[in-house]
């Protein structure tokens, strides 16, 4: 250890490229360690509330969103297998004066002690009498219609107190109830209702209908045998499922959001690396003389290659500890603006709490010290295998890196990244596709000085003295292109790979959202999912009010079409035989002598199940399997886990269901929406139905995809400021070890002025060499992402947009800024006298 102030102390003299190196290994810690204890918060979080709903149920029986036929209970009831069954009814509940809607329960009180007995109501006079030790017998408030218990977080979220009232809608009406107590054994955090399932299946539309079943087995049976038994009696769309599936498709559901993120913030991390090498490198460069005297004292070469591993590793230590401990800090900001999903809506409305990992906490730390060793790596072999009596010798100290890269090994990555975006999914990951990026950046860092040859060869003849001055260093020593323009290479690749695949998809996004809002008004009494509906007499007061338009009215739903799988959405709304009106990718199969009805399956549906045009597939409808008839593809943003359309006439001929979610109506030419506007509210009670514009729903839209991508930008921000900062110190490192060679130009004749623009064009040539391969790179990238991540993660396609303007002026004002940095790097060393700068050469 008595070493340890020559090597670790080193650190501390050139404090500028180790605050930079600490920084970016601190910002990709603190990132990736950010996003992953909101995601396993919020998983926790959900999972909490979906064990507190399925109590001690072993298996679960779910269908449609519509609900099933409840004498699936008493047939479930009655087998040998189930010792207790608990029906409910599950509704989202929209709450007047809201948008965030409340999850109500119609449970059978009865049942809920031997299945989910911590659903157990407590009215509020029971609380009372127990806390004065009077009778606590129950007055049967429970089973009466209009009073209904709240969790704890519920009151507390709505404001209301036992005793008060809450207003619920049930399709357009709106419906009062007082709260008689609360749900003592639900989680703090869970937003819940319960009400007597009989009056929820009468308010609520849902009479002869429940939504799930919970099931408790007899001691001995085996959850899977009895699953598989008892599926076999279940009609279609209706599945057995054990109480985690709900949980665990969740997860799957939200993975490849939180991977890609936690992807970005490893970019960060990888800067950091490079800054790390970049440091190590020049520091090497500076202390040749040093090492090649320890050598000479007897330092083993080993020694010096372990001590200079120290040093990254001591960087990528501190940057690892103070990253965890910002990262629980950016969990906390990002919990309170971006909520638990991060913006991205798969766990909306959830609060979780965040709690401290420390396993998860160790792993961010030791990659952290990967980091800071990694980059250390190359530099500290180089300088343990430099000759000790070269090394010591006046002015050795300046040498550059050389070298003219390893362009066979680079082109051999850029060749696997093409045979990596082959690679299928696992377990609906694009492994293949991060392999690519991955060997995308290695294989243009290892090309980089073929880059800066090319571009030195270009400019050598031309130009003043300081810029032929500069190509001629660029040309004779591209290894220094590694150096100095690998951190700008790899946060411009990600910058601009980002910016390319946002773009896509902003612009994508847009075009459909044109496409798939054609009309002039949008009517709904509340969300898909929410309580809210069109009974058939408000449709024909609607349809009377149009304007003398037309109305096209829509009914949504979710079916279940494999056990384990997400449910997918059902849309029922007019639809001409070739699909005109939809976002269509492909050509649409038209069979005009097929007796099966049409369906129009997303790109996700296509891609998860297989389904493909003109394919006849059975469809769970009402109870029964449906043959169908894939007539097309089309492109859907708004559901990742599928979706089926189908014509509206055909779906209530098939269900029987007049229920509708919501209109759209098409104006006559000449009559003034507000006025229809003003009309369509009136056939309702007040509040009750929301009407919007199409240009209305496509800017909150957009806002809404801006928002899920705000962590991304931060993230390139991030990435570029830091390739940036590796630049200045680059050439602070560098410029300190070439004071003899400013010397010399000065004998010559060069003024400092000279100098100084020389500088300033080394500098832009090396973060030109770093922002041409980071450009390149990043096109590769964005393509990747594009075409392999986002369709193996998300199943959605987009149209290629590459914002050619910003990417420009992006470049520019990096190569600006990265001249100006390494004039300023430079400054300190051209202040010496040349006299005293050369005194040490001969």
């Amino acid at each position: 250890m008595k070493l340890a102030p020559v090597f670790l102390g080193s650190l501390s003299r050139r404090w500028m490229a180790t605050l930079f190196s600490f920084v970016a290994i601190v910002l990709g810690v603190a990132l990736g360690m950010a996003v992953q204890a909101v995601h396993e918060a919020a998983l926790a979080e959900f999972g909490r509330g979906l064990r507190t709903l399925a109590g001690d149920a072993d298996l679960q029986v779910m269908g449609p969103r519509g609900g099933f036929d409840e004498h699936l209970y008493a047939l479930l009831a009655a087998r040998p297998e189930v010792a207790a069954a608990s029906p409910v009814v599950e509704v989202q509940a929209k709450i007047i004066g809201r948008e965030e809607p409340l999850h109500l329960l119609g449970l059978d009180v009865f049942a809920l002690a031997s299945v989910t007995p911590a659903l157990l109501p407590r009215s509020g006079e029971i609380a009372e009498r127990a806390e004065q030790g009077r009778d606590t017998r129950d007055r049967f408030a429970t089973l009466v219609d209009d009073k209904l218990f709240l969790s704890s977080a519920a009151q507390t979220d709505l404001g209301v107190n036992v005793g008060e009232t809450i207003r619920l809608q049930a399709g357009a009406h709106i419906l009062d109830f007082q709260i008689a107590g609360d749900l003592p054994g639900v989680a703090e955090n869970d937003r819940i209702a319960m009400l007597d399932i009989a009056a929820v299946q009468n308010r609520f539309a849902m009479l002869g209908r429940l939504s799930r079943i919970d099931l408790r087995l007899n001691a001995g049976i085996l959850p899977e045998t009895a699953r598989t038994d008892l599926q076999a009696i279940l009609p279609a769309g209706v599945m057995i499922e054990p109480p985690q599936a709900a949980e665990n498709q969740a997860a799957n559901l939200s993975r490849a959001y939180r991977v890609n993120l936690t992807l970005l913030a490893a970019m960060a991390l990888l800067t950091g690396g490079f800054l790390v090498f970049s440091a190590q490198a020049l520091s090497v460069v500076r202390r040749r003389t040093e090492f090649a005297f320890l050598r000479a004292i007897g330092l083993a070469r080993r020694s010096l290659f372990a001590w200079l591993l120290a040093e990254g590793a001591l960087v990528g230590l501190a940057g690892g500890v103070v990253g965890a401990a910002l990262g629980h800090g950016l969990a906390w900001l990002m919990v309170a603006t971006l909520g638990g999903d991060l913006g991205a809506g798969y766990f909306a409305g959830l609060k979780p709490q965040l709690q401290f990992q420390p396993a998860v906490t160790a792993i961010y730390i030791v990659l952290g010290v990967v980091a800071g060793v990694a980059g250390a790596w190359l530099p500290a072999r180089e300088a343990a295998t430099v000759s000790p009596a070269q090394a010591l010798k006046a002015g050795d100290e300046a040498a550059l890196p050389g070298g003219r890269g390893y362009p066979t090994i680079g082109l051999a990555l850029l060749a696997a990244s093409l045979a990596a975006c082959w690679i299928p999914p696992a377990d609906g990951l694009p492994v293949g596709g991060y392999l690519a990026v991955v060997f995308l950046l290695a294989g243009s860092v290892m090309l980089l000085p073929v880059v800066a040859a090319v571009i030195a060869g270009l400019i050598s003849e031309r130009g003043s003295v300081p810029s032929r001055l500069a190509a001629a260093r660029l040309e004779a020593a591209p290894g220094h292109a590694v150096v100095a323009a690998a951190g700008v290479l790899t946060s411009v690749a990600l910058a601009a790979a980002m910016a390319i695949m946002v773009a896509s998809f902003r612009d994508s996004v847009d075009q459909w959202l044109h496409q798939v809002l054609p009309a002039d008004l949008y009517l709904r009494a509340g969300t898909a999912q929410t309580s809210g509906y069109l009974d058939e007499a408000l449709q024909a007061r609607i349809a009377a009010v149009s304007g003398g338009g037309r109305v096209n009215f829509t009914r949504h739903d979710r079916l279940r079409l494999v056990a384990g799988q997400t449910p997918v959405a059902l849309i029922a709304r007019p639809v001409s035989a070739d699909g005109r009106e939809l976002p269509l990718v492909g050509t649409a199969v038209l069979d005009g002598s097929s007796k099966e009805p049409a369906i129009w399956i997303s790109e996700a549906l296509q891609d998860i199940y297989g389904w493909q045009p003109g394919q006849q597939v059975d469809l769970p409808l009402a109870g029964r399997p449906v043959r169908m008839r894939v007539a097309g593809v089309w492109r859907d943003y708004a559901r990742q886990t599928g979706a089926l359309m189908i014509d509206l006439a055909d779906y209530r001929r098939l269900t029987g269901d007049q229920l509708v979610n919501d209109a759209a109506i098409l104006l006559a030419p000449g009559v003034a929406p507000d006025q229809v506007a003003a009309a369509l509210t009136a056939t309702s009670s007040p509040g009750t139905l929301s009407i919007a514009y199409p240009g209305e729903i496509r800017a909150i839209s957009l806002r809404i995809f801006d928002r899920t991508f705000a962590v991304t930008y931060l993230l390139e921000a991030v990435a570029v400021i830091i390739g940036l900062a590796g630049v200045a110190a680059s050439f602070a490192a560098l410029a300190v070890a070439r004071r003899r060679e400013f010397g010399m130009l000065r004998h010559l004749g060069l003024t400092r002025r000279q100098i100084g623009w020389m500088l300033a064009q080394e500098g832009a040539l090396a973060a030109g060499v770093g922002v041409i391969g980071g450009l390149l790179a990043g096109a590769a990238i964005g393509l990747v992402l594009i075409e392999v991540v986002n369709r193996q993660s998300f199943h959605w396609s987009m149209d290629l947009r590459i914002p050619y303007g910003s990417l420009a002026v992006f470049a520019s004002v990096l190569i600006v800024l990265a001249a100006l940095a390494a004039v300023a790097a430079g400054r300190q060393a051209m202040r010496q006298g040349a006299i005293l700068a050369v005194r040490e050469d001969w």
